[in-house]
């Protein structure tokens, strides 16, 4: 069992850097693949980013390449989602999410309560 709680959301302008923040509780969070979803009113829930748990490799969505960069401390069951560059389209709730990915889990089992993300112009 993972537990993960999200935070460092808030009200930023347009062209301004954001770090976020996902706790995790557990001991094996080193097995965990973690990603960040985001979802903005009336839309999908959709995927932002990933770091794996083998090697802690990377994936981006189009939409926040160049601009987010994703890190985790396994040491401190820590995951860091830096924004920047924010624009206005990155208004959502962000979730963290992780998946036993030394299991070979595709779902992602375990999620966050979200935090707020607001970009104003």
């Amino acid at each position: 069992q993972v537990q993960l709680v999200e935070s460092g959301g808030g009200l930023v302008q347009a062209g301004d850097s954001l770090r976020l923040s996902c706790l995790a509780s557990g001991r094996t969070f080193s097995d965990y693949d973690v990603a960040w979803f985001r979802q903005a009113p009336g839309k999908e829930r959709e995927f932002v980013t990933l770091t794996s748990w083998r090697d802690g490799s990377t994936l981006y969505a189009d939409s926040v390449k160049g601009r987010f960069a994703i890190s985790r401390d396994n040491a401190k069951n820590t995951v860091w989602l830096q924004m920047n560059s924010l624009k206005l389209e990155d208004t959502a709730v962000y979730y963290c999410a992780a998946r036993r990915g030394r299991l070979g889990a595709s779902r992602y089992e375990y999620w966050g309560q979200g935090t707020q993300v607001t970009v104003s112009s």
